[in-house]
């Protein structure tokens, strides 16, 4: 070993918490597109390790892929997500599925997940933290469906869910999360959803800020958010709107139905709009724990209701 070698082990030895966060000087990035280095995403995904990014030129590539390295970036260099992902999906589960920890996925656009068992998703997470910026999910049958990963905190802002959802053998939603530490969905929307709920939620804490939940027209969704075993929840500043051809008409925020199984400190519904289109009357909160929801500067338009169960309305 050369004594520059001695060294540089030796001075890091010294400083061990600052050399830990020096990235990795192998992080790689990955090109994806006509006369890049990879003609698929699915090539460059396989080929990248931990900390590397995978970028992929505009166009439509019919293509899934499993994430295996942790610490990894997946994004589109196009503009408005115009880097789309359609048709074909992996282990018959999904477009993109996540294995790895620390996963970013950023301006794409993910279409079309069929699967034989109607459970098909744009993303499958099964990994660890998840980010989700700037995607648009459209026409799956799962925009994102994830599985129980308990220390996980799963972050979705400045995205769209289009026309997602299924009910056949069981029901697919707009987002599905299993028990993970958090839910955060920041600036998105979600539209048309079909026969599920726009976002479902088994998680320790969900948190819904400044989205645009609607059916529109012709959405046939169940629930607009559904926090079914209880938790945190907190609701704010969203526009939220039940159709005329809605499938579920009890209520938009509904928590705990399915069984609360786990501690809900607080629920907190505030500074919402909610409406109810097509002649029948609908509540903005059902709450099916013993903790008392707090709903404060929501307005309520058409058919709409305050609250059904344990809670103030101020």
């Amino acid at each position: 070993m050369s004594r520059t070698t001695v060294l540089t082990a030796t001075l890091c030895l010294l400083a061990l918490p600052l050399c830990a966060l020096v990235p990795p000087a192998s992080a790689k990035v990955l090109e994806v597109g006509k006369g890049k280095a990879y003609a698929a995403p699915s090539d460059a995904i396989a080929a990248a390790q931990d900390g590397d990014t995978v970028r992929i030129d505009a166009g439509e590539y019919y293509d899934c892929a499993t994430v295996t390295a942790s610490h990894v970036t997946i994004e589109g260099t196009g503009p408005d997500a115009t880097a789309v992902l359609t048709d074909k999906v992996c282990s018959g589960k999904a477009l993109l599925i996540t294995n790895g920890k620390d996963i970013t996925i950023r301006n794409l656009t993910l279409q079309r997940a069929r699967v034989p068992d109607r459970n098909g998703a744009g993303i499958r997470a099964q990994g660890g933290n998840l980010t989700i910026d700037h995607v648009k999910f459209i026409n799956n049958e799962n925009g994102i469906l994830a599985g129980d990963l308990p220390e996980a905190n799963i972050l979705i802002r400045d995205s769209e869910f289009l026309r997602n959802g299924v009910c056949a053998a069981a029901c697919a939603h707009g987002i599905y999360i299993n028990h993970v530490a958090s839910l955060t969905i920041e600036r998105s929307k979600f539209y048309g959803t079909k026969e599920g709920h726009h976002i479902k939620s088994r998680g320790h804490r969900l948190v819904v800020i400044g989205c645009d939940i609607a059916d529109g027209p012709d959405g046939t969704s169940s629930y607009a958010i559904e926090a079914s075993n209880g938790g945190t929840v907190i609701v704010r500043d969203n526009h939220i709107e039940k159709g005329p051809k809605s499938e579920n008409h009890t209520g938009a925020v509904v928590i705990g139905l399915g069984g609360v199984d786990q501690p809900t400190p607080e629920i907190v519904v505030e500074n919402n709009r909610f409406t109810v289109d097509g002649g029948y009357s609908s509540y903005l909160v059902v709450n099916r724990t013993a903790t008392e929801a707090m709903l404060k500067g929501n307005v309520l338009l058409g058919g709409a209701k305050a609250l059904d169960g344990d809670g103030q309305v101020k």
